[in-house]
C-alpha cells in the first residue's frame, strides 16, 4: 500500500447541462480553479451514446485491453471518483458510477465519454497539501494513481 496524507480545502458546487462530457467538463473546471486534487461526487442523467469501460476482457492480460458498452437510452447515474493531475500536470478524473433504467443498471468508469441527459450535479471536496498524481503504467498501459511520486 502506498499513501500520503491530504487535507479537505474548497467545496466546490454544479450542475452540468445536457450534452456536456461529464469527465471533461469538470477536468476543465479543475483545472481552472487550479484543482491539484478533489473527490468528485455525482447524481444525475447520463445520455443513450455514453460509453462505459466495463471490464477488461481478459483480468490476466497485459496490457489491459478495455471492454466498453454504449448506453441504449438515457439512464439514471450516480458516482464517485477522484481528481488528481497526471504526468503533464493536467486533472485527470477517474470516476466509477452505477447506472440504471427500469429494472436494469450497469456499472463502469465513465472516462470513455459519459454525456449528461437534462442535468448532472456535481460536488467537488478539494484535496490540499498531497502530491499524489497519475502516472503512466507501461505494463498496464493506463496512468495510476501514485500517492508519493
Amino acid at each position: 500500500m502506498r499513501y500520503c496524507e491530504a487535507h479537505t480545502g474548497r467545496v466546490f458546487i454544479l450542475r452540468l447541462e445536457h450534452g456536456e462530457v461529464v469527465h471533461a467538463t469538470i477536468e476543465r473546471f479543475a483545472g481552472y480553479h487550479g484543482i491539484r486534487g478533489a473527490i468528485a461526487m455525482i447524481v444525475g442523467g447520463a445520455d443513450r451514446g455514453s460509453r462505459l469501460v466495463v471490464g477488461p476482457e481478459d483480468g490476466d492480460a497485459r496490457p489491459v485491453k478495455p471492454m466498453e458498452f454504449t448506453l441504449p437510452a438515457a439512464h439514471e447515474i450516480t458516482g464517485v471518483g477522484t481528481l488528481f493531475p497526471d504526468d503533464t500536470g493536467k486533472p485527470m478524473l477517474h470516476l466509477h458510477a452505477a447506472l440504471g433504467r427500469g429494472d436494469r443498471a450497469i456499472a463502469g468508469c465513465i472516462r470513455n465519454g459519459v454525456v449528461v441527459w437534462q442535468v448532472l450535479e456535481v460536488v467537488l471536496l478539494e484535496l490540499t497539501g498531497a502530491s499524489a498524481s497519475r502516472r503512466p503504467d507501461p505494463a498496464l498501459g493506463f496512468k495510476l494513481l501514485d500517492p508519493n511520486p
